[in-house]
């Protein structure tokens, strides 16, 4: 018998062991690296897979491009595929192309990637418009070699009933794998249109018209919002109800149970949790401690912040120091670099309001879970993901975003009037932000769902 998937022309053979509706699923799980550099998607992905493994779902999480970085315990296993440096010399030079499979396997190898992907610069979309194009051509692209040994590996030993591809990005796969495996496809959405918005012309316009031809070789796409399922169904063309709306979970492992409870009231430390870079808004929050520290209604205000920082960043953060020596506000700003998930938390808790004032906006929003399930109330830009997000746990305030005069109005009000910070951690009726995270945005209702979703594809449903 026969499966038509809602997305695709694609029929795929159900194979008799589907009839069983308690049997543990084989799953693969391609995830894009990133580099070396913590993101929400390799976080994401791994939180995902630690999840179905622990509901007793035979799952494979394989990198690709290069290892993952994660703040937990990395599931992933110790191959990558699609090799980051085969694939960017394929692109540059025909000659390894055509390479025999020796070579191949030192440049696949997940130690040279790792140290590669802590020297090397990292991927700025402004650069990989050619290469981003070819992936997306998937057989017609100069990455067939890669896309080969992929599907050969798949089939001789692994043999998957789902394929889960980690971002639209890699749309280029998914016809040839859900081909050659008779499996079908289901991929997260998940922060692409940022990095298509910086494509340089004309490679912008040719990947979105590769998406569009290449989004029916897949089963199902995930969202993790609704906000994230109606930008992308526009500029995707398709359907919006083709797109399943999954919000993402967190780990909880080690989060509070209850809201902090601080002693130390001389002060009010305001917390940034996400990479260092313009995107973020870092800046937009220091022009709002400097409007805070002139108003004289106010404690002492100090702004503490911690995440990834990319050499080509590192000026970013230096003109943000700058900023503050030149207004006397050096030792109002701290910066605590990198942190593991121990230290991440035990810096959540120490916090009395959490921002990530976001200059375009944020498709996934986990910085701000994370701040919830320690009961840490935010002030949030009135864009992308956060609005439903915010609406959905009562977790802060709403600003406009970009606006530093705004932010720190916010942050005034969530300083003087204790009731809203009660608000955001009150947890009766579940309305609570951080008990909001505890039974909706867990990593089992996630799994759960995204179970859902893949018994759907493969005829469960």
């Amino acid at each position: 018998s026969t499966i038509h998937y809602p997305l695709s022309t694609i029929h795929y053979p159900l194979s008799t062991n589907h009839c069983s509706l308690a049997y543990p699923m084989k799953i693969v799980h391609l995830l894009a690296g990133a580099g070396g550099m913590y993101c929400g998607g390799c976080l994401h992905g791994n939180t995902l897979a630690a999840a179905l493994r622990e509901s007793g779902e035979d799952v494979i999480l394989a990198p690709l491009y290069t290892p993952i970085r994660t703040d937990e315990d990395d599931v992933s296993i110790d191959r990558v595929a699609l090799g980051g440096a085969n694939v960017y010399l394929q692109q540059r030079w025909a000659v390894f192309r055509h390479l025999p499979a020796l070579v191949d396997r030192f440049l696949d190898h997940a130690t040279l990637l790792d140290w590669l992907a802590k020297i090397a610069p990292a991927t700025r979309p402004e650069k990989l418009g050619p290469l981003t194009v070819s992936m997306l051509r998937g057989e017609q692209g100069h990455q067939r070699k890669e896309l080969q040994k992929l599907i050969r590996w798949l089939r001789q030993e692994i043999q998957p009933e789902v394929i889960h591809l980690s971002n639209v990005l890699l749309a280029g796969l998914a016809g040839p794998l859900s081909r050659e495996l008779g499996a079908p496809v289901v991929c997260t959405l998940a922060g692409e249109d940022a990095f298509l918005r910086r494509l340089p012309p004309p490679f912008d316009r040719q990947a979105i018209d590769e998406l569009r031809r290449r989004i029916g070789d897949m089963a199902a796409l995930i969202a993790m919002n609704g906000y994230y399922a109606d930008l992308m169904a526009e500029r995707l063309a398709v359907a919006r109800d083709k797109i399943h709306v999954i919000p993402p979970g967190l780990n909880l492992a080690g989060h509070a149970t209850q809201p902090p409870q601080r002693t130390d009231r001389t002060h009010v430390t305001i917390g940034y949790l996400a990479r260092v870079c313009h995107d973020k808004g870092l800046h937009v929050l220091v022009e709002a401690l400097i409007r805070l520290a002139a108003d004289k209604d106010l404690p002492p205000v100090q702004l503490h912040a911690a995440g990834y920082l990319d050499r080509a960043d590192r000026p970013y953060l230096q003109e943000i120091q700058s900023r503050l020596i030149e207004v006397g506000l050096a030792d109002r700003f701290h910066y605590a670099g990198e942190l593991d998930r121990a230290a991440k938390i035990a810096f959540l808790q120490s916090l009395d309001i959490f921002s990530v004032p976001t200059v375009h906006p944020e498709s996934k929003g986990l910085f701000a879970l994370e701040a919830w399930a320690n009961g840490i109330p935010t002030v949030l830009p009135n864009h992308g993901a956060f609005p439903e997000m915010v609406e959905d746990t009562g977790g802060g305030l709403l600003c406009r975003p970009d606006d530093p005069g705004a932010l720190a109005a916010a942050l005034k009000r969530m300083i003087l009037e204790p009731q809203l910070v009660a608000q955001c951690r009150q947890v009766l009726g579940g309305r609570g932000a951080q008990q909001a995270v505890h039974i909706r945005y867990n990593a089992q209702v996630m799994a759960r769902r995204t179970m859902d979703v893949y018994r759907e594809v493969v005829g469960h449903g």
